[in-house]
């Protein structure tokens, strides 16, 4: 016990988060025998956003075609506890208590877990509607989609009747879904985007080119008032309102280490080894990008685990130290997004990850440092809003460690 009433334990890695991301990291870290792997939990049960989401597509690494999000969830626990990893739910980790030990509150009282390499695997957030700085008055009746899927598949709430369904993201398609589940009508969905892919308009009505400028009602919502491109203001009447997509990273547990992060994603700035700029402290998942996949985010925890093993290994890799890697309107940012110090320069999949912020047209990407161009790329399909593009990673190699930041534009 500390001085403050705090049990001290030891482990060899501490995971924090036990979505896709962390449980693949412990179920990897502990087959290859790094020793004791304790994941922690702040919720009730492991597993992430999957959980909520009773959609099918998870889990092509486990079953081919796919299942459904808490089937998928139920697979990840199951692969990290039967690898060996100690899974710990409902432990939520308060502060640090040094460079890789953390304060931690739970069911067994306070507790200070030092370790010889942390995994920040706290994944990512959707924005709600205080954060959207949208206006009118505040009735039940607003949710964000993770707050829809918990009320209607495991709570079992009664919603509304008739919804409208804010963004046009994949995760909009989650909550289409959800309310669809729950019996609920969806007047439609509405976007601030010029245009949306086919498909939307194939299945819901779509209102292109719609920004939400009010909400009215008083013991209920009543309706969503909203203002087109070209002036006009509409009202549609409705008793339920779905915010999508808007994701930020969960990242506050880094800002207390003192991580630095990156101003385009938000989450921890990393290299390709999921290096962040505290040394021992690596990083995975929809932290580091919001938000992709969850096979992504299973793929990175993966892959961050190679990393571990070197540093328990004894190899002496340094924090990131890197180039910083940056993107120009109207990109928004770029993963991974510092250069590697040493002979880890090349992302996983062997390519960088992208997100725009409004559609381009089969656009070139150019990598340049300083006067120098590094690489050009065109690629073959149109880049979207909500949907990630890649960059090859051939040209790091090539970048020069002393030089100014890499830049990435597209053209």
């Amino acid at each position: 016990m500390t001085g403050s009433g705090r049990a001290e334990r030891n482990v060899d890695v501490l995971i924090v988060g036990a979505g896709p991301a962390g449980l693949a990291a412990g179920a990897e870290l502990a087959a290859a025998g790094a020793g004791r792997v304790e994941i922690l939990e702040r919720e009730p049960q492991a597993g992430g956003i999957p959980r909520h989401c009773h959609h099918g597509g998870f889990g092509g690494h486990f079953t081919r075609g796919g299942t459904s999000g808490p089937a998928y969830a139920r697979q990840c626990v199951a692969a990290a506890v039967r690898a060996g990893a100690a899974l710990r739910t409902g432990v939520a980790v308060t502060g640090w208590a040094g460079p890789l030990a953390v304060e931690t509150t739970g069911p067994t009282g306070l507790e200070r877990i030092t370790a010889r390499a942390v995994v920040l695997a706290t994944g990512a957030r959707e924005r709600p509607r205080s954060a959207r700085l949208i206006p009118g008055t505040r009735p039940p009746g607003v949710y964000t989609t993770g707050e829809l899927q918990q009320a209607v598949h495991r709570y079992g709430q009664r919603i509304g009747t008739r919804a409208v369904v804010v963004g046009d993201e994949p995760v909009a398609y989650a909550a289409v879904a959800t309310l669809r589940a729950a019996g609920i009508r969806i007047v439609a969905m509405v976007t601030d985007r010029p245009a949306a892919p086919l498909r939307v308009r194939q299945r819901v009505p779509l209102l292109t080119g719609a920004t939400v400028t009010g909400i009215e009602g008083r013991t209920r919502l009543t309706g969503v008032t909203l203002r087109r491109t070209d002036g006009r203001t509409t009202t549609l009447h409705c008793d339920t309102v779905v915010l999508t997509g808007d994701f930020v990273p969960e990242n506050e547990l880094a800002r207390r280490a003192g991580i630095v992060l990156d101003p385009g994603t938000r989450g921890p700035a990393h290299d390709a080894a999921y290096r962040t700029s505290q040394p021992g402290v690596f990083a995975a998942g929809n932290l580091l990008h919001a938000v992709e996949r969850a096979g992504v985010a299973a793929q990175e925890g993966r892959a961050v685990a190679v990393s571990v093993l070197h540093r328990l290994s004894g190899s002496d890799e340094p924090a990131v130290v890197g180039r910083p890697v940056v993107v120009d309107a109207p990109l928004r940012w770029i993963a991974p997004n510092v250069t590697g110090p040493d002979a880890i320069t090349r992302p996983a999949g062997d390519r960088f990850v992208l997100r725009t912020a409004r559609r381009l047209s089969l656009p070139l990407l150019v990598v340049t440092q300083g006067r120098r161009e590094l690489h050009r790329q065109r690629l073959l399909l149109p880049a979207v809003p909500g949907r990630p593009l890649h960059l090859a990673a051939g040209w790091t190699d090539r970048v020069d460690p002393e030089g100014p930041a890499v830049r990435v534009f597209a053209s």
